[in-house]
């Protein structure tokens, strides 16, 4: 492709640092300091009090529900988007809530407020909000009901690292927060995710969730002396306090972590940059244009058709494939998660049409590379392409 979704983000020096580690006489691979220095200076970056580094942000989605699990265990509901990645979904299911599906705001793609607010009621557990490609997904009026609600707010922000709402980064709003740092997101660890929180509490769990529920995870003497006196009977280094899981990252992880993330705020700039000059170009009597821009840190190009139209569509997709621009049709995770498989034994028939914002991008929207490196000429080569059709 001459135009890919993503390109090579792992820098010279980023390699350089882990070299640096393996030369080390007897190097530490598995989880160790850099894995704990890189938590430190995210929740630095970010504006939290911890962080937890995972094996990927999917596993940052299946903790923060396990966790939650913790709190309601006999299940209930969580308010979930029909634009999102699979796993936002699947973890709620897996960790027996049942899921509650909301339409998407077009301006900023995420869930819309008043839907979710709607949908809200006794049995609501949390708020899982994904903030989709770069937007943010929030509104002071959301913030403030489910605050007085007292609903938790779950941000997914695995593609919107560093975007702001209301001056504060995305992340550091929610009770939990969950990040991804997979090849073609913000920065990356190769595979990699995080989970985010304010709460000590949850921190603690979340620890312990990463490492097979194990309690000597756990970094709070008192919180881990607890089980130690519940349980006097067994050997305090192998005490399971959950049924977890193994989802541990490892100091290469750390390492490039804590290297990509000096660069983070420069390549956040230059992302919004070229989404700034791609928006100017694009044929904005064709294609939306007026996206939520406030505090955005675009992952990539959102190419939305603004009326339905199977032969531009038909004829889009050609000229892109025959110039070698990458896509992917439907924007974020394949379009309108309620047409996938998975879910069709959780819903009524016929169930996605009652959602047309969604069913619109699915099948008239698509989302097209953006990265640091891709140079200004190549914007204006890939809007020149589309404009033509």
């Amino acid at each position: 492709m001459k135009f890919p979704l993503m390109r090579n983000n792992i820098r010279r020096e980023d390699l350089d640092s882990v070299i640096a580690l393996l030369k080390d006489d007897d190097p530490i691979l598995t989880q160790g300091p850099q894995v704990a220095a890189f938590e430190k200076e995210w929740s630095e970056w970010l504006g939290v009090k911890y962080s937890v580094f995972v094996n990927s942000g999917s596993s940052a989605n299946l903790l923060t529900m396990a966790v939650l699990k913790t709190y309601f265990p006999s299940g209930g509901e969580v308010i979930v988007p029909t634009l999102t990645w699979v796993s936002d979904i699947a973890s709620v299911i897996q960790n027996g809530f049942s899921p509650v599906f909301v339409d998407i705001d077009p301006f900023s793609l995420a869930m819309d407020p008043a839907q979710v607010l709607d949908k809200i009621n006794d049995s609501t557990r949390a708020v899982f909000l994904t903030h989709v490609q770069g937007f943010d997904g929030l509104t002071d009026n959301l913030l403030e009901q489910l605050n007085e609600r007292k609903i938790p707010l779950i941000e997914d922000v695995c593609e919107s690292h560093g975007a702001t709402h209301g001056g504060e980064k995305l992340g550091s709003l929610g009770w939990i927060s969950n990040f991804s740092f997979y090849y073609a997101h913000h920065m990356s660890t190769i595979e990699g995710g995080m989970v985010c929180t304010d709460d000590p509490d949850v921190y603690q769990r979340v620890r312990m969730f990463r490492s097979h529920g194990m309690t000597r995870e756990a970094n709070d003497i008192e919180f881990r002396e607890g089980f130690q006196n519940d349980y006097p009977e067994l050997n305090p280094d192998f005490i399971f306090a959950f049924p977890a899981y193994n989802t541990r990252n490892n100091e290469i992880g750390g390492v490039l972590g804590r290297s990509q993330l000096k660069r983070l705020d420069q390549i956040i700039k230059s992302r919004s940059l070229n989404l700034e000059r791609f928006l100017n170009q694009i044929d904005s009597k064709r294609y939306r244009t007026n996206f939520k821009l406030d505090g955005s840190s675009n992952y990539a190009f959102n190419l939305i058709l603004k009326e339905p139209d199977d032969t531009l569509t038909e004829k889009l997709e050609t000229r892109m494939r025959e110039n070698g621009i990458e896509f992917r049709r439907g924007s974020a995770g394949g379009g309108n998660q309620l047409r996938q498989p998975y879910l069709q034994s959780f819903i009524p028939k016929n169930y996605h049409q009652q959602f047309p914002e969604v069913e619109h991008v699915h099948f008239y929207g698509y989302y097209i590379g953006n990265f640091p490196d891709l140079r200004s000429g190549e914007i204006d080569e890939i809007c020149e392409i589309i404009n033509s059709v």
